[in-house]
């Protein structure tokens, strides 16, 4: 129960991470708020759904939660959207979407919730960046440059915030089977399953992430076990390299 009396924030809360993070933390003793388009499906203590391309609902978020849940002591900025297709196939509105989700509201987010975690004497933030924010692939240079600047923010904060107790770390995955993995194969008229197997096949350790995978190592930056990790950078990856 390493999150006893704790209470937690999750954007991105109906989607596969997101589920089990949710879920993970209520069986540790968070209080969870949980946050997406429409998050009914999952057992949380408060729902706080609405458009993270909305800024002044992602200014007020983390304030929401605090009062839904008598405090605030860990964010997670899990959201995210996936845009593919080298820079001459992407559009404005790709831009837009991938540019507002997610990076505008994990820094609207972070700005809100500093002063909060402050006040608390402090806090974590765990954000959700990617090995391909790291190290680019091929043919998704949005996505790429959004998980870049996600993983700049957390080196930042997690300098600029340290000394006030705040930790700001980021879980750096790359494939999970999700539903929004599945989904992009479905799209481009694969079978997710042999598109999965093929996935897995590419892995040292023999399959791509599971979203407890991923959720576990979110769960220890926001822990104690991480009480000296401050703008750290996780990859979690299965020692698969970005090609």
């Amino acid at each position: 129960m390493r999150f006893e009396g704790k209470s937690a924030l999750v954007t991105g809360g109906a989607g596969g991470i997101g589920a089990v993070l949710a879920a993970s933390l209520r069986a540790e003793g968070a209080r969870v708020a949980v946050s997406d388009r429409d998050s009914s499906g999952v057992e949380a203590d408060a729902h706080l759904d609405g458009d993270l391309l909305d800024g002044a609902f992602s200014d007020a978020l983390p304030g929401q939660a605090e009062a839904a849940l008598g405090g605030l002591d860990m964010v997670f900025n899990n959201a995210g959207v996936i845009t593919r297709g080298d820079i001459t196939e992407t559009s404005d509105a790709d831009w837009s979407l991938t540019m507002g989700v997610n990076v505008e509201a994990p820094f609207r987010i972070c700005r809100a919730a500093v002063p909060i975690l402050t006040a608390r004497g402090g806090g974590a933030i765990v954000n959700t960046s990617s090995c391909w924010g790291l190290r680019p692939g091929a043919n998704h240079p949005l996505y790429v440059m959004s998980k870049a600047a996600v993983a700049s923010l957390t080196q930042c904060l997690g300098r600029d915030h340290a000394h006030q107790g705040i930790r700001v770390n980021a879980v750096c995955p790359n494939e999970v089977d999700t539903p929004m993995l599945r989904t992009g194969f479905t799209i481009r008229g694969l079978d997710p399953e042999k598109a999965i197997d093929e996935l897995n096949a590419s892995v040292p350790v023999g399959h791509i992430a599971s979203p407890q995978e991923i959720v576990d190592v979110m769960l220890f930056l926001a822990s104690d076990d991480a009480r000296y990790m401050c703008g750290a950078l996780v990859e979690v990856n299965g020692g698969k390299p970005v090609t």
